[in-house]
């Protein structure tokens, strides 16, 4: 995406108005279970919504109906925010249990069951097979993070020569971190609405103990296995939910 001039204030702010009383109306929708094209889901349970730490495992199915089968022999270790969790707006919409949304800069990793977007990275390539369709960060690539901004929740490149932007510094994607070799999108807040967070991604861990700002992190290795698992013909999802949650959703969601 190039960067274009701003939209205009008044009609932005107008748009915000309206995007958070759909959010605040769409709670009363009816749950429904995950799509017959799902064949692909990737887990993750935390203890509790307090949590940082979580156990991820991915299962695929051979088509609907078909029981769902665990592809890693056993689940593995991910780092989650760290002020736990808090729901995200995903594919279903939260029960109203007393958990607030998610929102910006609060140190927590987004709850349900949600979509995948675009593989980023710093390296040059993508895992050895990963098939999904993949974007190497370059100097000029950006995720928005400003609430106030157009481009809130999104990707963009911004072409230099029209002219670097006063945001551009404090969006950038090139930080030089080594845990951003690869990332891989958790489209936590669909349709994107102000506030409600952003960047949200798989990546490498920073260590064994330490949690995120409410990304799912995982060793190199770990992250490596999943990328190359997935399939963009299978649909997959990610699910995260504190175990006990899970349990209760199950069904209702049509989970593994």
């Amino acid at each position: 995406m190039q960067y274009q001039k701003p939209f205009h204030r008044k009609k932005y702010l107008a748009v915000m108005l309206m995007t958070t009383l759909t959010i605040l109306l769409s709670t009363v929708a009816v749950h429904a279970q995950l799509g017959r094209s799902v064949r692909q889901v990737i887990t993750a349970q935390a203890a509790t919504w307090d949590s940082n730490t979580a156990l991820l495992q991915c299962y695929q199915r051979a088509s609907a109906g078909v029981p769902w089968q665990a592809v890693f022999e056993k689940p593995v270790p991910v780092l989650l925010g760290k002020k736990g969790l808090a729901w995200g707006r995903g594919v279903f919409n939260p029960p109203q249990n007393g958990i607030p949304l998610k929102v910006e800069k609060d140190w927590r990793a987004p709850a349900g069951v949600f979509q995948l977007g675009s593989l980023f990275g710093y390296a040059v390539t993508p895992p050895g097979g990963a098939r999904w369709p993949y974007i190497q960060v370059g100097p000029w690539d950006a995720y928005v993070d400003d609430s106030t901004s157009p481009y809130y929740n999104q990707h963009v490149r911004i072409d230099p020569r029209k002219g670097v932007p006063p945001w551009f510094e404090k969006q950038k994607m090139r930080l030089g971190d080594s845990a951003y070799k690869w990332m891989l999108e958790i489209r936590h807040n669909q349709p994107s609405a102000p506030g409600y967070g952003s960047a949200i991604f798989f990546h490498v861990r920073r260590g064994p103990t330490t949690p995120s700002a409410g990304c799912t992190t995982m060793a190199e290795t770990d992250l490596y296995r999943m990328l190359r698992w997935l399939d963009p013909s299978a649909s997959p999802h990610y699910v995260l939910l504190p175990r006990a949650d899970y349990a209760a959703l199950r069904a209702t969601w049509g989970l593994p």
